[in-house]
């Protein structure tokens, strides 16, 4: 097994609900809130992190969906926003994989290493992952602890 560690990102790395008006542009088919959500951690420290841990072998990824709704041109759009906010915000981190999949998928079936770590702020997602699920609390000091 390899050691894995995988983000969700609206909600638990990124504020997407911290957006005023968030839903309407949801709704709108509008992925601004995507783009201007703010970090939830320290993205230099979450960086320096995931950077060492890959360095000693962990798997580092990202598993998140799109909204509830959306045309396959909106979910594009959703798609390369978020990647362009990854960028944006942890630049340095060579990420080995990045899911992004319709909503109510089952995370723990699109990636590769579902016995791994999961961070998500989503209960049932925790509950459901056939790893160690963690929320979005002290996601720095629990990287801190992994060897």
């Amino acid at each position: 097994m390899k050691n894995a560690i995988y983000f969700d990102m609206d909600g638990t790395i990124a504020n997407l609900y911290g957006v005023e008006n968030w839903l309407d542009y949801l709704i709108a088919s509008d992925p601004t809130p995507y783009k201007v959500a703010q970090p939830l951690v320290n993205m230099n420290s979450l960086a320096r992190l995931l950077n060492r841990l890959q360095a000693e072998g962990w798997h580092i990824g990202i598993v998140s969906w799109l909204s509830k709704s959306g045309t396959a041109e909106y979910n594009e759009a959703v798609t390369a926003t978020k990647v362009e906010w990854l960028n944006r915000h942890l630049h340095s981190v060579n990420w080995n994989e990045v899911v992004i999949v319709p909503y109510g998928t089952p995370k723990q079936e699109v990636v590769q290493f579902a016995t791994g770590i999961l961070f998500d702020d989503e209960i049932p997602n925790r509950n459901n992952w056939t790893g160690t699920a963690y929320d979005v609390q002290n996601i720095i000091e629990i990287l801190k602890g992994l060897r």
